[in-house]
Parts: C-alpha cells; sequence; structure tokens
C-alpha cells in the first residue's frame, strides 16, 4: 500500500465534526443503522466502483487484497450504515494508535456516507481516537468539519498520537 503525504493534509477530530440541522433532523428520524466491520469486504468492494465519471478507481483489485489482508490483521475496519437489510453506505480505513486513516467511503442513498462519518466519528471519540486523517480536501469532508494542517503539523501529531492506546471496547460493538 503507497502512503501519499500531501501538503497540507486535511483532518479533523473526531470530538469535532460538524452535523448540519438536515443531517441531525435525518439522524433523528433512526432510518439507518450503523455496524462496525460486519461488512468490510463489501465496503471495499463498493468504494471500488467507479464514480460516475470515471472508469477507473485506485481501489483495484490488488489493493483490495492488501486492505483484506490489514482487516484480518485487525488494522484494517469499517463502519457500514444499512436500511433495514440493504447496505446503502459506508467507509474504511486504517486505525493506528489514536489516529484513523480514513481510506475511502461510498453512499447508494442520499446522506448515507454522512451518516457513516458523523456516527464514526462519534465512535471514534468514544473509543479514544483523536485524529482522523482525511488526506485532501474534499467539499463533503469540510462540511463535516475537516479542516487543513502543514505537514510538519500532521507528522508531529502522528509521532504523538500512533503509539497512544484506545480503548478495549474499540472495534468490539458490531451496531448501534
Amino acid at each position: 500500500i503507497l502512503w501519499w503525504s500531501p501538503d497540507p493534509r486535511w483532518v479533523l477530530a473526531p470530538a469535532e465534526v460538524r452535523i448540519s440541522r438536515s443531517l441531525g433532523k435525518r439522524l433523528k428520524r433512526g432510518e439507518f443503522n450503523l455496524t462496525c466491520d460486519r461488512a468490510f469486504a463489501d465496503v471495499v468492494r463498493a468504494c471500488a466502483e467507479p464514480r460516475s465519471g470515471a472508469d477507473v478507481t485506485w481501489i483495484n483489485p490488488a489493493m483490495q487484497r492488501a486492505y483484506l489482508r490489514l482487516h484480518q490483521a485487525e488494522l484494517a475496519h469499517s463502519f457500514e450504515v444499512w436500511r433495514e437489510t440493504e447496505l446503502v453506505g459506508g467507509l474504511y480505513g486504517v486505525g493506528i494508535g489514536q489516529v484513523f486513516f480514513g481510506e475511502s467511503m461510498f453512499h447508494r442513498m442520499t446522506d448515507a456516507s454522512k451518516v457513516a462519518f458523523v456516527r464514526g466519528c462519534q465512535k471514534l471519540n468514544n473509543w479514544g481516537y483523536r485524529l482522523i486523517d482525511c488526506q485532501v480536501h474534499t467539499a463533503h469532508l469540510e462540511s463535516l468539519g475537516a479542516h487543513q494542517i502543514p505537514r510538519a503539523e500532521f507528522v508531529r501529531a502522528l509521532n504523538a498520537l500512533c503509539d497512544a492506546p484506545v480503548t478495549e471496547e474499540a472495534w468490539r460493538e458490531t451496531s448501534t
């Protein structure tokens, strides 16, 4: 797996995730169920589907196999969003210490990836994660509270947080 280190880096402290009024209302309606690590391979496959306007994706079969191996080693994790029994959104990434490196997200229903991100942030915060690496800017992530920091500051944060422990409950819950 390649690691890109852009400057600046886009990050978010899980405790600082922003929830818009409309998304907050949608969350309160309870139409979605969030699970953790229940359908990791399905989330990676969904994220690997080409987006509109593109025929290829960086998540090729070799990358998918690599992330599945990281998941088997309990390093890569997913949040899945379900509407009844249908997987409608999710995200996956790699957890090292108190840092969650977000890799990709998808949605098959409006707001489903936002639900995965917001509810995932709440879980990560409860488990002791202190930083989410969003990597690069997207308007979607910025609307949820992501901001840029210089690479030097990002590297300092990694040095401080990658060896720090999270709670034993992290990734043990299967649904909420």
